[in-house]
């Protein structure tokens, strides 16, 4: 029976699905009109939350969650490219660069989305808080950005089914069970924990800058008119 090593860390992979789930909320909310606005908002934060958790937690986490493990330099992927039979026990350096691909994507989309209205009754925290232009640069982007997501989210789910399929590689079970067959794999690859502890702290600390960056450091709504 084959040996499976531990790849995954827990919270990497709480990580990963509350972010596609949360992503596509934002996208239904977003769909549903002025009265999910509220809704859209909460959720807005949410994804701020968990992109800030991961940018911390690909410094201190694991080593396959550590950026510098899969960090997608032109050298990598032309070797990936040339030996696609090479397993690896992380990101390969494709999946890397679209890790990288979405983080950011999904931060500009989040932060863009503070300093934009609904031309209704809801504004985000930041709106008119630095210049009609910044809100009109923002608003571009916000509604501009989300194309890029969904690009992004059409070619991660297409690798999903080409390693399935062709490769007979599970990406979605490693996901679920954070395990991976050792085959191809050294036990070094193998991750001892999940640093529990230390995630939780870092969600805590995540969790507390986008309060602080949301509620307690934007102007007092009655500064936004005069």
């Amino acid at each position: 029976m084959n040996k499976h090593y531990l790849i995954w860390d827990l919270p990497l992979r709480i990580f990963h699905w509350s972010f596609a789930t949360s992503i596509m909320l934002l996208w239904l909310t977003s769909e549903l009109g002025t009265d999910y606005i509220d809704w859209h908002l909460k959720l807005g934060y949410l994804v701020l939350a968990l992109v800030s958790f991961r940018l911390v937690w690909g410094f201190v986490g694991p080593q396959h969650a550590r950026f510098f493990s899969f960090f997608p330099t032109p050298k990598k992927i032309i070797r990936y490219l040339k030996h696609k039979d090479q397993v690896y026990a992380g990101h390969n350096p494709l999946g890397g660069l679209m890790v990288f691909a979405m983080l950011s994507l999904v931060l500009v989309q989040g932060v863009s989305g503070l300093f934009v209205d609904d031309e209704v009754f809801t504004s985000g925290p930041y709106f008119n808080s630095a210049g009609a232009e910044v809100d009109s640069l923002m608003r571009t982007l916000h509604f501009n950005t989300f194309d890029f997501i969904l690009a992004a989210i059409a070619l991660h789910v297409a690798a999903i089914v080409f390693y399935k399929l062709i490769k007979n590689q599970h990406l979605t079970k490693a996901m679920v069970t954070g395990k991976k067959p050792s085959l191809g794999l050294n036990e070094s690859d193998e991750i001892p924990h999940s640093k529990l502890i230390l995630a939780l702290f870092i969600a805590i600390l995540a969790c507390a800058f986008i309060y602080w960056l949301v509620v307690v450091n934007p102007p007092p709504m009655e500064e936004f008119y005069y």
